[in-house]
């Protein structure tokens, strides 16, 4: 466990000073809007999310305003960030639940934000984070694909990983890490062609080319 920690520090310190300015690449502008663009995101990049979001959020800029609009409406409104029906069933519904529940706002633990529909873990992680400033894990495609290359786990489960980090990573570090490997996931470590001759882990980690 010392050494996984050990390694992780050096990890990290390498890519706060490759990524110094790492952040969420969704723009949203309250708690609620960064809800719904992170449920927006699956399977979709933030560039498109952010181009439908922004006359979505312009228009319908609340849950009391996203709750009236018809699911279809918002099906139509959202369909270039694919699997919109499904998208639009936990936008309406959770705009709905937070009216209800909530006075239109949305919850700040965990549990209760992964008992609205749509989200889980991943989604509500971001928004603690970022939202909130509540530290929070937030494990993506490219957390599991990067833990499982730098040896850190061996796992493909999310939430597994997000248990094994929250012991590696110090607290205070669990938003600003997640955006940091997803920085070097989309620029350097690339699925399909990672560039291991530029990438500043190379030294530290055992599937470099």
């Amino acid at each position: 466990m010392k050494q996984r920690k050990d390694r992780l520090a050096a990890i990290i310190l390498l890519l706060e000073q490759e990524y110094p300015n790492a952040s969420c690449a969704l723009i949203y502008r309250t708690p609620f809007q960064l809800l719904v663009a992170t449920i927006l995101s699956a399977q979709c990049t933030d560039e498109r999310v952010n181009k439908v979001t922004a006359p979505l959020f312009k228009q319908y800029p609340t849950a009391s305003d996203m709750a009236k609009l018809p699911t279809e409406e918002i099906a139509q409104m959202i369909y270039t960030t694919g699997l919109y029906n499904h998208k639009a069933n936990s936008v309406s519904g959770l705009s709905n639940i937070l009216m209800e529940r909530y006075d239109g706002e949305v919850p700040q633990t965990i549990e209760e934000l992964v008992a609205l529909p749509g989200v889980g873990r991943k989604t509500a992680n971001v928004v603690l984070g970022n939202a909130f400033q509540i530290p929070g894990l937030a494990v993506d495609t490219h957390v599991i694909r990067l833990m499982n290359l730098l040896g850190l786990v061996q796992s493909k489960d999310a939430v597994k990983i997000e248990k094994v980090l929250m012991d590696l990573v110090p607290q205070q570090q669990w938003t600003q890490f997640s955006h940091l490997v997803i920085s070097h996931g989309r620029r350097i470590c690339i699925a399909r062609r990672p560039q291991c001759s530029q990438c500043v882990l190379a030294n530290l980690c055992p599937s470099s080319l």
